[in-house]
């Protein structure tokens, strides 16, 4: 089941109040950080990041799953994308964002490092970010190990 983004939704984020609310966050948020070289504080609780979040899923009513993909999408380097597979795989952390940051950074970024090395072992292009590897390495192995999710 796929959610979209509702036509009048995306037509006052793209060209709204909410759109001008959204572009003055997103310009807070910074671009060429990856997750493990930023701050906890970039990703934590009233970062613009994480103001971006809400204002998408609290005022729009925006899917979480698609708010984090168009926040993905916007800062790929930075914000992950996820899903309820991925979220249930790492134990449904309550701050998502700052669990794998803390993941990314502990033991001298080995995790970080660990992601990397494998998607040059997989040969995926040097654009695609280390939380977005994880996404694709916990979901195809949580899927392969035959694991159910919830609803």
């Amino acid at each position: 089941m796929r959610s979209a983004v509702p036509a009048p939704v995306a037509l006052d984020i793209l060209e709204g109040p909410h759109g001008v609310g959204l572009s003055v966050l997103l310009q807070a948020i910074p671009r060429d950080v990856g997750m493990a070289d930023a701050d906890a504080l970039v990703v934590a609780d009233g970062s613009p990041a994480n103001q971006a979040w809400h204002l998408l899923c609290a005022q729009h009513g925006v899917n979480w799953v698609i708010t984090g993909r168009i926040l993905a999408r916007k800062r790929p380097q930075l914000l992950p994308v996820s899903d309820r597979v991925v979220r249930y795989a790492v134990g449904r952390p309550t701050a998502f964002w700052l669990a794998l940051h803390t993941a990314l950074c502990e033991d001298d970024a080995a995790l970080h490092r660990q992601l990397l090395e494998l998607r040059q072992v997989a040969a995926v292009q040097e654009r695609v970010s280390a939380p977005r590897v994880c996404d694709a390495a916990v979901w195809i192995g949580h899927r392969a190990e035959g694991h159910a999710c919830p609803r």
